[in-house]
C-alpha cells in the first residue's frame, strides 16, 4: 500500500545547496529566501492570537493578500513550487523541441500544435466511438471495457499491478470498484443542496458531451446513465472502509471471482487484454459483486454510453477546444471552482511529464538537483529516523516486544531522495509531432503493458511512483520506504540559509510525517519486511486505538464550511502523520543543538521558529467547491487544521503562552500524544 501526500514535512540541516539556488550565480548572498531567518514574517497576522488561531497568526496576512490564480482551484506553498518546477521543465522541453530525435520534444510539440488538433477535429476519437457502437452484447461489452483500460479510459472496474500485501516479494493483479463519473459515492447519495446542484450539473454535462459527439437523444441518455451510476454508488464501499488494509485484502482466483460476481464475464474481460491471472486481490468484493449484478440487468445502450463518455473525458484535452472546454467546465469549474483552463504550455508540460516522466526527470535532476542537496537530505533522514527510535523507546503505551519489532522496522527503511537509481526505458513508445491524440493513446498503452509486464517478475525495488519534478512525498508500506522527489527540497520546506529551527519545522516534519506513516493506523499493520502481518499484541492495538480515537474526535469537530466537517476517521492516517512528524522533528531539532540553548532571532525563540516553520508550509487558500470536494475525497485534512496540530504539543504552549479560554487551547489531559 502506498500513501501519497499532497502535503509535506521533513527535517533539515544547514548544510547543502537547495534546488532554488541551482539557478543562482555563486556570488548570491547567503541569506534565506523568506525573511531574515527563513520565515515570512510579513505574511503573519499579529492581530490574531496564537491561541485563538495559530494558522492565521502565522499566515493570515498572506491569506488576505494572496488571490488564487484563475487557473487554480487552490493556492499555497505547494503551488508556488509546482509553478517553478513547470517553468523549469518547460525550459527543458523547449530545448528538446529543436532535437527532432527527442521523444519528449516531439510529444511537447504535438500538444502545443493547437492548429492541427482543431483541424483534425473529432477524427482521432472516431475509432473509439465506432468500437463502442459496435458492441452487440454483454460479452462484447466486457472485452471493450478491458481494452478501454489499456488506453487510459475508465470502465466498470479499476485494476492495476502491485505488491501482494501478504507476499511482498511478489506482484499481483489488484481490482477495485469503479464506474463512477463523479469523484465518490457521496456525490450521488448525499441529500444536501450542494450535492444536488452538482448532480444536476453533471447530467447536463453528460447531455452536452453526447451532443458534441454528434449523438441524439442526449437528455434521455444522460438521465439513464445517471440512474445507473447512482445504483453503482449504492454498492460502492465508503472511503473509510476502502482504506482499511485488512478489509481490502481479499485474494481470489479468477474462478472464485466469476462465482462471486456471475453477472459479468471476467474471463472474457481479462482475455481481451491477454491476461490470465492465477490470483488477484479484490479490494471491495461486495462492490464488485454488486456492480456485476447491475451490469447484467442494465440495458446495453447505457453501458455503451458510459464507455463513450469516459473516452471523451479521458481524451478531452487532446481534442478540439469545444470538447476540452466543455469537459473543463464541469470537472474544473463545477467540481473545483476553477474559472479557466491552464495555458496550453502548462498542459503540455503536464502531458509529457505523465507520458515520459523518467526521461524528463533525468534532464531535470541533471540541471536542478546538485549532489550537495541529496547528501544533506540523506543526513536529515538519518537524524529523523534516530529521533523516531528515541521516541519509540519512550512510549508508555507500547509493549517491549512491539518496541523491539518497531526498531527492526526502522532499521529496514529505504529512504529515497531526489530521483530513482534507475530510469524507465521508453524505447518501444512511438511519438509523432503531429499526433497528440495518438501520442497519448500510445503512451497509455505503453504504460499499461509495462505495468502488467511486472506479473511474475521480481519486485522493481528501484522504481518510483512520482517523478523528480513532483512537489510531494510518499510512504510505501510494502517496500518499507519513504520517498522525497527533488522538487520539494526547496524553500519553504528546505532552505540551506534558513535557521535550522525553520528547516526542522518544514522539511524535518515532512520526513517525520512520511516515516510515521509506517506506524499509523494502517502502516502499523505491515511488518519490517513489508508484509501485512499484525506484529503488535492485541493490547498494543487496543492502547493505540484508544489514542487515535481521541484524534478522530478532535478532527471531527472541525467545520471548515457551514455544515461540512472534517471526517476524523477518514483523515486519521494523515493526522497521525502530522502529529508524529512534528513530534519527531522537534526532538531532532533539540538534539541538533548539542545541549546548547537555541539563539533568539528577531525576538523569536528556537521553538517559536520551529512551529512557525511548520505553519508556513501549510499556507493555502481554497475555492469553496474544491474544499467541499476535498472533504469527501481527500484523506488529508484542510491545511489550516494541519498547521493547528500544534495545539497538542506542550512545547507549543511554552513557546507561545496561549491563555485559557482561547479557542485552540487544550488542557494537558486533552492533548493527544501518540508517538
Amino acid at each position: 500500500m502506498k500513501i501519497f501526500l499532497l502535503s509535506a514535512a521533513a527535517c533539515a540541516l544547514t548544510i547543502g545547496t537547495s534546488i532554488a539556488q541551482a539557478d543562482a550565480p555563486s556570488t548570491s548572498p547567503a541569506k534565506p529566501t523568506y525573511g531574515s531567518y527563513g520565515f515570512d514574517t510579513q505574511g503573519m497576522d499579529p492581530s490574531v492570537k496564537p491561541g485563538d488561531d495559530f494558522y492565521l497568526h502565522a499566515n493570515g496576512g498572506w491569506a488576505k493578500a494572496t488571490p488564487i490564480p484563475p487557473d487554480k482551484s487552490n493556492y499555497g506553498a505547494f503551488n508556488v513550487l509546482d509553478d517553478l518546477s513547470r517553468e523549469r521543465t518547460r525550459g527543458i522541453l523547449e530545448a528538446a523541441r529543436a532535437d527532432h530525435s527527442s521523444k519528449i520534444g516531439l510529444a511537447y510539440a504535438s500538444y502545443l500544435d493547437a492548429a492541427t488538433v482543431e483541424q483534425k477535429g473529432m477524427a482521432p476519437i472516431q475509432p473509439w466511438i465506432a468500437k463502442v457502437k459496435g458492441i452487440n452484447d454483454k460479452a462484447d461489452y466486457a472485452q471493450v471495457a478491458a481494452q478501454a483500460a489499456r488506453t487510459g479510459i475508465s470502465g466498470p472496474f479499476v485494476f492495476y499491478v502491485g505488491q501482494d500485501d501478504k507476499d511482498p516479494e511478489s506482484y499481483i493483479l489488484n481490482m477495485r470498484q469503479g464506474g463512477l463519473g463523479l469523484p465518490d459515492r457521496d456525490f450521488y447519495l448525499q441529500p444536501d443542496e450542494k450535492m444536488a446542484a452538482i448532480r444536476a450539473a453533471y447530467v447536463a454535462h453528460l447531455e452536452q458531451m453526447l451532443t458534441l459527439a454528434g449523438e441524439i437523444d442526449g437528455k434521455a441518455r444522460a438521465a439513464a446513465l445517471m440512474a445507473f451510476e447512482t445504483e453503482l454508488a449504492k454498492v460502492h464501499w465508503t472511503q473509510v472502509d476502502s482504506r482499511d488494509a485488512d478489509k481490502t485484502y481479499n485474494k481470489m482466483t479468477l474462478t472464485d471471482l466469476q462465482k462471486a460476481a456471475p453477472g459479468f464475464d471476467f474471463a472474457a474481460y481479462f482475455a481481451a487484454i491477454r491476461l490470465q491471472p492465477a490470483a488477484l486481490l479484490v479490494a471491495q468484493p461486495s462492490a464488485v459483486t454488486g456492480e456485476a449484478a447491475l451490469i447484467a440487468k442494465t440495458p446495453l445502450g447505457v453501458l455503451k454510453d458510459a464507455l463513450l463518455l469516459r473516452g471523451l473525458h479521458a481524451y478531452a484535452t487532446y481534442l478540439p477546444d469545444r470538447i476540452a472546454d466543455a469537459d473543463f467546465a464541469f470537472y474544473g469549474t463545477v467540481l473545483s471552482g476553477t474559472p479557466q483552463r491552464e495555458q496550453r504550455w502548462k498542459r503540455a508540460v503536464g502531458f509529457v511529464k505523465d507520458a515520459m516522466g523518467d526521461d524528463v526527470g533525468q534532464a531535470y535532476v541533471a540541471r536542478y538537483f546538485p549532489p550537495e542537496t541529496k547528501a544533506a537530505m540523506d543526513e536529515l533522514v538519518k537524524n529523523v529516523i534516530a529521533a523516531m527510535g528515541r521516541r519509540i523507546d519512550g512510549l508508555a503505551w507500547m509493549s517491549d516486544p512491539a518496541k523491539a519489532r518497531a526498531h527492526k522496522k526502522l532499521a529496514a527503511f529505504t529512504p529515497k531522495i531526489g530521483y530513482p537509481s534507475k530510469w524507465r526505458d521508453y524505447a518501444g513508445l512511438t511519438v509523432r509531432a503531429d499526433d497528440v491524440y495518438g501520442n497519448a493513446q500510445r503512451a497509455n498503452a505503453h504504460d499499461f503493458d509495462y505495468q502488467m509486464g511486472k506479473l511474475g517478475k521480481p519486485i522493481y525495488r528501484w522504481e518510483w511512483q512520482m517523478t523528480p519534478m513532483e512537489i510531494n512525498a510518499y510512504a510505501d508500506f510494502g517496500m518499507v520506504e519513504i520517498v522525497f522527489p527533488a522538487a520539494i527540497l526547496q524553500p519553504p520546506f528546505f532552505d540551506p540559509h534558513a535557521d535550522p529551527a525553520v528547516n526542522y519545522g518544514g522539511i524535518g516534519a515532512v520526513i517525520g510525517h512520511e516515516l510515521s506513516h509506517h506506524f499509523d493506523d494502517q502502516g502499523a499493520k505491515y511488518d519490517e519486511t513489508g508484509k501485512l502481518n499484525q506484529w503488535w499484541s492485541d493490547a498494543d492495538v487496543a492502547a493505540f486505538k484508544g489514542l487515535t480515537d481521541r484524534l478522530v474526535k478532535q478532527y471531527d469537530a472541525y467545520e471548515p464550511l457551514p455544515g461540512a466537517h472534517v471526517k476524523g476517521d477518514f483523515t486519521l492516517g494523515e493526522n497521525i502523520g502530522d502529529l508524529a512528524g512534528v513530534a519527531v522533528a522537534l526532538d531532532a531539532y533539540h538534539a541538533s543543538l548539542g545541549g546548547k540553548p537555541a539563539p533568539v532571532i528577531d525576538g523569536t525563540t528556537g521553538d517559536q521558529r520551529f512551529f512557525l516553520g511548520w505553519a508556513q508550509v501549510w499556507r493555502r487558500n481554497y475555492r469553496e467547491p474544491n474544499l467541499r470536494q476535498r472533504l469527501v475525497t481527500d484523506p488529508h485534512s484542510p491545511a489550516q487544521y494541519r498547521a493547528d496540530i500544534v495545539r497538542n504539543f506542550d512545547k507549543w504552549y511554552t513557546a507561545f503562552r496561549p491563555q485559557a479560554g482561547e479557542k485552540m487551547v487544550l488542557s494537558p489531559r486533552d492533548r493527544v500524544k501518540i508517538w
